[in-house]
């Protein structure tokens, strides 16, 4: 049994709050059990450097925690003067996962950013974020198509994320902290509603394991990303217009 009385295949509950920021132009507020996450989306008609001329967009990700998002306080990192690795790795994570949902060349000469707070951390941070973070860029993609619509729809798929650890061998859905920090093997799933993977991240953080575990870790991570992806459908429907091939 698990702490919260969930069964081991069972997401914690989801709510996704669309338009939660007034001023952005793509804005997600997600809870997923005591995780909340606010992602807003910044739209720019310019590209960085490495991309200007090549006629593509581009999509990038800021990730950082409230300082008391957690049960103590850490202290901002603009205080600091520098970023930590972890959210240096978080972010790469979210901006790659969020690039690999789009054609990247029907955005045209474009970026959005996703700016992603952790408004309060509960395990899995790192795929709300991404969840969310897909979210806010599916408005902010919509609200650019009523204005100068595209020609060819530019997103691949939704795109959602989740956790899955195996604990004795048992594989357990959309860890929470308690279970986060005892887990023997950690994995980090995103998956496009076509049902192609974007990102398999797995450690064996106490132990190895075996290939038939993680055919289990994976089955079980799209059972927990097909309920995410019903309620992305359920939260904006009318951004369904925007799903290409």
């Amino acid at each position: 049994m698990r702490s919260d009385g969930r069964s081991p295949d069972q997401v914690r509950s989801v709510t996704l709050e669309m338009g939660y920021s007034r001023w952005a132009e793509g804005s997600c507020l997600i809870r997923q059990g005591a995780t909340h996450v606010l992602v807003t989306a910044t739209l720019e008609d310019k590209v960085p450097p490495f991309v200007r001329g090549t006629g593509q967009g581009w999509i990038q990700a800021e990730y950082a925690m409230l300082p008391r998002a957690t049960q103590e306080r850490t202290h901002r990192e603009a205080v600091r003067g520098r970023q930590q690795g972890r959210s240096i790795e978080i972010q790469r994570l979210i901006g790659r996962s969020l690039r690999a949902a789009l054609f990247l060349d029907r955005l045209g000469e474009r970026s959005i950013i996703l700016d992603c707070d952790v408004l309060q951390a509960d395990g899995g941070t790192r795929t709300a974020a991404i969840t969310a973070g897909f979210m806010a860029l599916w408005q902010a993609l919509y609200g650019l198509h009523k204005r100068n619509p595209f020609d060819k729809m530019p997103l691949r798929g939704r795109l959602a994320a989740v956790s899955v650890g195996l604990k004795n061998g048992t594989p357990l859905l959309d860890l929470a902290y308690d279970e986060d920090v005892a887990i023997d093997v950690d994995f980090n799933l995103a998956r496009l509603s076509t049902e192609d993977w974007v990102e398999l991240q797995g450690t064996g953080e106490h132990r190895a394991f075996s290939r038939t575990q993680l055919d289990q870790v994976l089955e079980m991570g799209a059972k927990g990303l097909d309920h995410l992806d019903h309620i992305e459908c359920q939260a904006f429907p009318e951004g369904a217009i925007l799903i290409g091939s």
